[in-house]
């Protein structure tokens, strides 16, 4: 922070930091009269905590079920889990991991703008309202699949975007992705990390995203804060993300920094986002404001984070309506990422769509959905045994391991970087003469490396 720093004189920015020293302060409370599961903690984020005993008995788990869970699950408190437990499909959405990464382009639009944008700092503004957008779809208490080591996720036909991602590490499970229009080129790698805390699970969001605006070959650099799920097993399931997000202008070395505040008693706080646009020197020169499940505006500011006088709050992005009471809480664009209707003519095999699992669960029929998933998990399992026999290497198709390692606010990560071969598949395809009709709809899920290897 610059010496003139505008913590230190009071106003818009101290309401801020005055929010920010209560981080951890959320009410929670242990639930003492249940017998068995004393020092759970229930967090109520509409309520106080004189209510914890009757919020732990809400919830999507039937009493025998959340018994029967508790019990398995209470050795793994403090343990990352992020694989190590099979979950019942329960909990789980109709939606694989490597879909959840595209539901960060709904709002695209807001890069284009960034790109488009001649002021710096409005540039930051676009793209940090874009970072932000994201976080309404990350609010549903339901769980993606675990991507299958080779499982891939293409979307086209939304706003001149062409996205892939692919599933390039099962131990630790990593994930990549790729996006690019006329106007930006995404970038990730993800290696989530979380932290089982009994009646709770803080993800860390271990990665590395990275945007280059075309135009003038600006790089930005995301990093966003951790996301915490309350009530995982007693009461009703809601996500916190509190903490800091920065984004980084990497190539003039502007910087946004927003602080999600934590959800207090009563819900006070609960989504709200205050921070501001710095220059180089640290300076603030718009501040930003809202509410992640609602709307980002802004307003030009003074060296001690005041708005300038003559100026007015400007809305930058506000969230698109959504289905009302949808199942999985689902907006119009995560529909769309299950549809066919933005995938490719000619969509691989190894595409999520295609699973089994998820499609079953979308038609409502949890026991199937839970058979398949354990069917792909097993045959995983035999490929990941067949593989070490044969002393044999997994290698993405679209993605490249690289020796970069960048350290991230929760550990180092490892960086994989689009290869480019999957804008030549998608030139051989446009090329082909062949005027075939193709069913994707009745293609077989297949991701494996080894054709011949049955699941048993």
């Amino acid at each position: 922070m610059a010496p003139n720093d505008p913590k230190e004189s009071g106003g818009f920015f101290a309401s801020i930091a005055n929010s920010l020293s209560n981080f951890g302060s959320a009410m929670t409370k242990s639930v003492n009269g249940l017998v068995g599961y004393e020092g759970l903690e229930v967090v109520n984020p509409e309520g106080g905590t004189e209510d914890a005993e009757e919020e732990a008995r809400r919830g999507r788990w039937k009493q025998e079920d959340r018994d029967s869970y508790w019990k398995i699950m209470q050795k793994y408190i403090g343990s990352d889990v992020t694989s190590m437990v099979t979950l019942p499909v329960l909990i789980f959405e109709p939606m694989s991991m490597l879909q959840k990464m595209a539901e960060l382009m709904e709002y695209s639009y807001l890069l284009d703008l960034a790109d488009e944008c001649e002021d710096p700092y409005m540039r930051l503004v676009y793209s940090t309202s874009w970072a932000i957008s994201v976080y309404y779809g990350l609010q549903r208490t339901w769980k993606p699949f675990n991507p299958i080591l080779g499982e891939t996720y293409e979307m086209v036909n939304h706003g001149g975007i062409t996205f892939i991602s692919e599933q390039v590490s099962h131990h630790p499970p990593m994930s990549a992705g790729h996006a690019e229009n006329e106007h930006f080129i995404y970038d990730i790698s993800s290696k989530v990390k979380t932290k089982f805390l009994g009646n709770s699970i803080d993800i860390y969001p271990l990665g590395r995203t990275r945007v280059i605006l075309k135009r003038d070959g600006v790089v930005l650099d995301l990093v966003p804060p951790l996301s915490k799920v309350n009530n995982l097993i007693f009461g009703r399931t809601w996500v916190d993300s509190p903490g800091e997000m920065i984004m980084t202008n990497l190539t003039t070395g502007d910087k946004a920094v927003l602080y999600f505040q934590p959800c207090g008693w009563f819900g006070a706080g609960r989504y709200e986002i205050d921070g501001y646009v710095y220059n180089a020197a640290e300076e603030p020169k718009i501040l930003m404001t809202g509410k992640w499940n609602e709307a980002m505006s802004y307003q030009p500011c003074d060296s001690e984070g005041e708005p300038l006088p003559g100026t007015e709050l400007k809305e930058a992005w506000r969230v698109a309506d959504a289905p009302k009471n949808d199942k999985f809480q689902y907006t119009y664009f995560a529909h769309k990422l299950n549809s066919f209707d933005t995938a490719p003519k000619k969509l691989l095999a190894s595409d999520s769509r295609l699973r089994p699992d998820r499609y079953a669960l979308e038609q409502g029929d949890l026991s199937k959905a839970g058979f398949e998933k354990s069917s792909l998990e097993e045959r995983q399992r035999a490929e990941k045994k067949n593989r070490e026999e044969k002393g044999h290497k997994f290698t993405p198709k679209w993605f490249d391991f690289t020796n970069e390692v960048t350290a991230t606010p929760w550990g180092d990560l490892e960086v994989y970087q689009f290869n480019g071969k999957y804008a030549e598949h998608l030139a051989a395809i446009d090329s082909s003469s062949s005027s075939e009709e193709i069913d994707i709809r009745s293609t077989e899920f297949n991701p494996w490396q080894y054709e011949d290897l049955a699941a048993k």
